[in-house]
């Protein structure tokens, strides 16, 4: 166990699977409070099993939530409230690619959604459970597919036109856009906000989409992927080394601080994802309540 995360209290989002799963295990094994978020009651349950087994302690705990809803986001961060004071360190990681354009309940593209959506969601709703810890840090998920992507104002929802991995990239450079419109915010309090590649990783990421070309596409991105425990070492690095304390608004792959895309970078573009994001809030809580 590491002594400076033994105290700690962790919220893993996409926690039953991948990288995420492995993110979960390795912090609870280091002694910390450790909260898996899944969708599936029995995968999360089982997984919460597992890993209280492996790290040898049972502080770690199952919160379910539809994280492609924004209803689900804002759900799981009132259950963490109502069983929390603080928290520590919440990794963003649950998302998914979708080779057919879907929309979820409350209208939204479901990639925009999942990817970009739930981690403004779940992070603003516990900015102040982060500010109440000490030393926080939000870690989020991105990934190099952002290199490619940009943001398409008037087809944020695909409504003109989609397709499954250009819509994927637009949502991990939205991650990056948002890590830094965050870390920006957040200057002069106790909460850090990066945001990482975690690299080409065999997990179950993509088997969703059940057409044959994209079953034969993901048996062959496994064939050249790293596994998910070399996978998730950023974003575990990220969440607990000292060596990164105090560091905020930056790119993190293989461990260390590198450039994301020069779009990135755009304050212009940061803002304004901000304030469209902001504003979607209220409209899919009202229609998730419909």
């Amino acid at each position: 166990m590491s002594a400076h995360m033994r105290d700690k209290i962790c919220l893993v989002t996409g926690a039953t699977n991948g990288i995420g799963k492995v993110t979960a295990r390795e912090l609870a094994a280091m002694g910390a409070t450790v909260v898996v978020v899944g969708r599936s009651r029995e995968k999360t349950e089982s997984v919460v099993m597992e890993l209280r087994n492996a790290a040898g302690h049972d502080r770690i705990y199952p919160m379910l939530a539809d994280l492609s809803l924004m209803s689900g986001s804002r759900g799981l961060a009132d259950e963490f409230r109502a069983r929390f004071d603080r928290l520590d360190v919440l990794v963003n990681n649950a998302g998914g690619i979708f080779n057919q354009r879907q929309t979820t309940r409350e209208g939204l593209e479901m990639t925009f959604a999942l990817n970009h959506m739930s981690y403004f969601v779940v992070t603003t709703q516990l900015l102040d459970l982060l500010k109440a810890s000490p030393s926080a840090r939000i870690v989020s998920v991105s990934s190099g597919a952002h290199f490619a992507g940009r943001m398409e104002w008037d087809n944020l929802q695909g409504e003109k036109r989609y397709s499954g991995f250009p819509a994927y990239g637009n949502s991990k450079l939205a991650n990056v856009l948002f890590t830094y419109a965050l870390a920006r915010r957040l200057e002069g309090t106790s909460v850090t906000a990066n945001v990482l590649h975690p690299g080409a990783v065999s997990t179950g990421f993509g088997s969703n989409n059940q057409d044959i070309f994209s079953k034969v596409l993901f048996k062959g991105f496994q064939l050249v992927t790293m596994p998910a425990e070399k996978g998730a070492r950023t974003s575990i690095y990220l969440a607990s080394s000292p060596d990164v304390e105090g560091v905020t608004g930056a790119y993190y792959a293989e461990m260390k601080r590198t450039k994301s895309s020069t779009l990135s970078y755009d304050v212009g573009v940061q803002e304004k994802l901000w304030s469209v994001s902001e504003a979607l809030v209220p409209q899919m809580a009202k229609a998730g309540s419909a």
